[in-house]
């Protein structure tokens, strides 16, 4: 080639793009397809792709266009879209300038989608009731995912960050294309045989729906139901959906804040402890307080001060009951006395012996038994007589009846 026909790579940019802008086929034009990789930028541009079963082409929707549409555009979609071609120059690549776009139906893809989904729901593999919570404070997390993706890393870096007293085992797995689905369940019940982690977090980076397709598979989401340990999911950008996402758990936007909600944040959880002690502390202070103005409530009391003055008191009322009890006890006593002193003179008035102390005496027979009349007596029959000073022993020699 000549030297004079040697350009620059962006002045055969720049040749190219003039050439497909001046094409009047490819000034205007409408094409059907998927949208696949769809991105809401934050300024308001969308950025996606679409296809069909043979090629791929990207595709941008500025701001002021994307403002009048009347739907929300999803991955999997079947869209018609007008608009044009142009060249991004910096990248070198040709891409689709969307003017307008409506809805022609959902690919196959999506549909298949929205059909697992609605099967599983039913079946109550999405119940709130069912999910577990994550741990406060976890020892070990276990982690699902690509070893040499981004997501992975953001993990590490975030979990490291916030939380690095836990350890972090890396389960390596495809999550994209065949045989993925297959490893994620087997890396899921692994985990859960072995009992190594608190938490699994698994998920990947962003992509299409077809990137994604392995966490909508069914068995997948029946193992990540039957888990004991918790879940999280963390598949793809904020905007992406999976029915891992469902069925998990907790679902996080992206891996970062994934590992945001399996772990705390090593700070706050210091400044938490910080914000307990001075309570604890406050509560003691208080306690201590409380108690010490109890103990000089007490000490200072009069039965501490002036300990005579209730004994006194008491002694007071010890002598009142005495005296009261000396009263209840003498008044019948001396009332004893006086009737015994009664009765007393009353049976020593009628004793024999204080009459025969003025000169009678009593005949009692040899038997003891007393003689009552003459008429008792035989002649010889001996006798005793009681009288005053003694006993005289006498025989009957005559019975004169009076």
């Amino acid at each position: 080639m000549a030297e004079a026909n040697v350009i620059t790579v962006s002045g055969l940019t720049k040749y190219i793009r003039s050439v497909l802008e001046r094409d009047a086929n490819l000034s205007g034009f409408t094409v059907s397809g998927e949208i696949s990789n769809f991105t809401l930028h934050r300024t308001g541009h969308l950025y996606f792709a679409l296809k069909d079963e043979n090629a791929v082409i990207n595709a941008v929707m500025f701001r002021s266009d994307a403002a009048r549409l009347g739907f929300k555009p999803e991955n999997g979609m079947k869209v018609i879209a007008r608009g044009r071609i142009t060249v991004f120059e910096p990248a070198g690549r040709y891409q689709v300038v969307v003017n307008s776009m409506e809805v022609d139906g959902v690919g196959d893809l999506y549909v298949a989608y929205e059909r697992l989904k609605l099967k599983l729901q039913k079946e109550g593999l999405f119940d709130a009731a069912h999910k577990k919570p994550i741990p406060k404070i976890p020892r070990s997390i276990g982690v699902i995912t690509s070893p040499t993706g981004a997501a992975v890393r953001d993990i590490i870096n975030v979990t490291g960050r916030r939380f690095p007293f836990a350890h972090i085992y890396v389960y390596p797995s495809l999550v994209q294309g065949d045989g993925a689905a297959a490893q994620l369940i087997s890396a899921l019940e692994y985990f859960e045989r072995t009992r190594l982690a608190d938490v699994v977090i698994i998920g990947r980076g962003g992509g299409s729906i077809e990137d994604l397709w392995a966490f909508n598979d069914e068995q997948l989401a029946h193992t990540i139901y039957n888990m004991t340990v918790p879940v999280i999911s963390a598949v793809g950008h904020e905007i992406d959906f999976t029915i891992c996402d469902f069925v998990a758990d907790v679902r996080a936007p992206t891996p970062s804040a994934a590992a945001e909600l399996a772990v705390p944040d090593t700070a706050e959880l210091l400044a938490k402890f910080d914000n307990v002690n001075k309570r604890l502390s406050v509560m003691i202070d208080r306690v201590i307080k409380q108690g010490t103005e109890r103990l000089n409530s007490v000490t200072n009391s009069r039965i501490f001060t002036d300990a005579d003055y209730f004994t006194e008191k008491n002694r007071l009322l010890l002598d009142h009951a005495y005296e009261r009890l000396c009263t209840s006890v003498n008044v019948p006593l001396i009332k004893c006395e006086t009737e015994f002193g009664r009765l007393s003179a009353t049976l020593d008035a009628m004793s024999p012996l204080k009459i025969m102390s003025r000169g009678y005496a009593v005949p009692t027979d040899k038997s003891g038994r007393v003689i009552k009349s003459v008429g008792e007596l035989n002649r010889g029959d001996a006798l005793s007589l009681r009288m005053n000073g003694g006993r005289a022993e006498c025989l009957v020699n005559n019975i004169i009846e009076e």
